[in-house]
């Protein structure tokens, strides 16, 4: 369809984008509309539904935990497609962090975000979901070599759950790091940032806007976290994929299959 070579703005959905053309070590490349990534949907417009319900998707993969969708609210309902939740977190997660974030005085945030400690809280997170969410990370890449494609995955932003996720997911169709680094990085362009608001507020002054700025980056060393964990924990990609995912060759094969073509 034509929108996949030209990117779309949505009203209500952030970070949207076509994962499509993504080129993998032995040649191939990600086809253009079967992986799709973005922020929730739960506050799309009725023409953002339209564009989305017409995308042909199967599936809507939902890393939100319970307390993200009752903040935010259940994703919009597109006719014919299913809805699959995965939490990668839990709703007691930092919850008491991310109110004080948003309501939280000045000294408050200087406390538990400055001197490095933002930028160290998402190092954390990102070494904890590889390590720790290794049942549900398998449950998506099965999902995909089934019968899920075209699929969109979404968290809240788009940038971290779903980063993650879509980084796993190149991993295992044989993407390198480079590039599987140059998507992620993608979630930094002004035109998909969340904008930062304290509750009532509305803008944050700049002091808090630097301390905030660890949590809505998407930063080249929480991706190395990520990298560094599997390499820790496992010895590498290979070993992640078949031994932590539990993907075995034939499952492999059908997800590249499935998912790649010639470049």
């Amino acid at each position: 369809m034509s929108q996949q070579s030209t990117e779309p703005t949505l009203t209500g959905v952030r970070n949207f984008r076509d994962v499509g053309g993504v080129p993998t070590a032995d040649g191939r490349r990600l086809r253009h509309g079967l992986l799709f990534r973005s922020g929730h949907l739960a506050h799309a417009t009725d023409e953002d539904a339209v564009f989305l319900g017409g995308l042909g998707l199967h599936t809507v993969f939902d890393f939100r935990n319970s307390a993200d969708q009752a903040l935010e609210g259940p994703d919009v309902e597109l006719p014919g497609v299913r809805n699959v939740n995965i939490p990668l977190s839990d709703p007691a997660d930092g919850a008491e962090f991310w109110k004080m974030v948003r309501d939280g005085e000045l000294e408050q945030l200087r406390a538990v975000l400055a001197d490095g400690q933002g930028a160290a809280r998402m190092i954390a997170s990102y070494r904890s979901m590889i390590k720790n969410r290794t049942a549900e990370h398998s449950r998506i890449l099965h999902h995909l070599a089934d019968d899920s494609v075209p699929a969109l995955m979404h968290c809240a932003a788009g940038k971290d759950r779903a980063g993650l996720s879509v980084a796993v997911t190149l991993m295992a169709l044989g993407v390198e790091q480079e590039a599987i680094e140059a998507d992620y990085l993608q979630s930094n362009s002004p035109h998909r940032r969340y904008k930062m608001h304290r509750g009532s507020q509305g803008s944050v002054s700049p002091e808090v806007a630097e301390l905030l700025s660890p949590l809505f980056d998407a930063r080249a060393a929480y991706l190395h976290a990520a990298l560094h964990t599997i390499e820790e924990t496992w010895g590498g990609v290979e070993r992640y994929l078949t031994d932590g995912l539990r993907l075995d060759a034939a499952t492999r094969e059908r997800l590249r299959a499935r998912m790649l073509e010639d470049a």
